[in-house]
């Protein structure tokens, strides 16, 4: 069996290498929009008087001039060409690695729900978020 359609979905995730806290949303398409909504909710989840710096790389939806970052957000654009900087590139590998690769999907709901089975076994398991998001500067930058 092969895979004959071509739709997909995308996670949209950030995590907390230092309490090991995660927050994803899986849209069907990557735009401003998308991330719009997605800064929305995330801001909702940080918890109240702390701030989240989202490493992001250069890609429009990450940038655009239309986008409004809630107050207790701060994007960090990364240079371009640099995504062994962003830890969130390891998550995705992961859940490649240990859910996503040679499987084929049956259609959009059936992606969304692997998608989902695969970040939330993630996002679950404190130990694992922080080891695979964990930078020694981080620690350094906040002692």
């Amino acid at each position: 069996m092969r895979q004959q359609q071509f739709i997909s979905a995308y996670i949209y995730g950030a995590s907390c290498a230092l309490t090991g806290d995660s927050f994803g949303l899986i849209f069907p398409e990557t735009n401003t929009k998308s991330m719009q909504i997605y800064l929305d909710e995330l801001s909702v989840h940080i918890d109240p008087g702390r701030h989240g710096a989202i490493i992001v790389d250069n890609t429009g939806w990450h940038t655009s001039k239309e986008l409004c970052v809630p107050d207790n957000i701060t994007l960090i654009p990364l240079p371009p060409y640099s995504p062994e900087l962003n830890p969130m590139e390891q998550v995705w590998q992961w859940l490649k690695q240990n859910h996503l690769s040679n499987i084929c999907f049956n259609n959009y709901d059936d992606i969304v729900d692997k998608l989902s089975v695969a970040w939330n076994e993630f996002s679950n398991n404190i130990k694992l978020v922080k080891s695979i998001c964990c930078r020694q500067w981080i620690y350094k930058l906040t002692m």
